[in-house]
């Protein structure tokens, strides 16, 4: 099985997909917790001002020194990793490979068929490329299911490329 999922058809840069490397992206979502917690939109330069300040403080009030606990915490992540089901959003990959202006459908080639999708309904994809800490190599790399939920327990399986038309 390829683990490497093509992006082409009218976009301004083809790319190529790799789901191995995902596990190390921040941008992971936890699918153990995606749909059961109420979802709201984030503004990432709020997030990170957020979280510059909150280390910031931290170095303030204990000093520059690293106590056990920071420790535990990055083990306590690295376990989680090792053990998630995580997937990441669609959107990000598509406003890179940037469509063009008269592409209108977004094509989800796999092993099985064809599904097609508005381009502009392609924000609502998310990418599942882990269960309980393993990739998805028997029917995978990855499996699109949409963020409502509606597919959480049928997602498009043998996923091999996106198109878009």
């Amino acid at each position: 099985m390829e683990m490497i999922i093509p992006f082409k058809g009218k976009v301004k840069f083809p790319i190529t997909l790799d789901p191995g490397v995902w596990i190390f992206d921040d941008r992971r979502i936890d699918l153990d917790t995606y749909f059961v917690t109420e979802q709201e939109e984030v503004d990432e330069l709020e997030d990170y001002i957020k979280a510059t300040s909150k280390h910031w403080e931290r170095e303030i009030q204990e000093g520059a020194v690293f106590p056990p606990t920071l420790k535990s915490e990055r083990k306590f992540e690295k376990e989680k990793v090792l053990q998630g089901t995580f997937a990441m959003e669609f959107l990000p990959f598509l406003k890179n490979a940037e469509p063009s202006e008269d592409a209108k459908t977004l094509v989800v080639e796999t092993e099985n068929g064809e599904f097609n999708y508005p381009l502009d309904k392609a924000k609502d994809l998310l990418l599942a490329y882990s269960k309980v800490g393993k990739p998805l190599k028997e029917d995978g790399p990855i499996h699109v299911l949409f963020k409502d939920g509606s597919n959480r327990n049928d997602p498009i399986r043998f996923v091999r490329a996106f198109r878009v038309e």
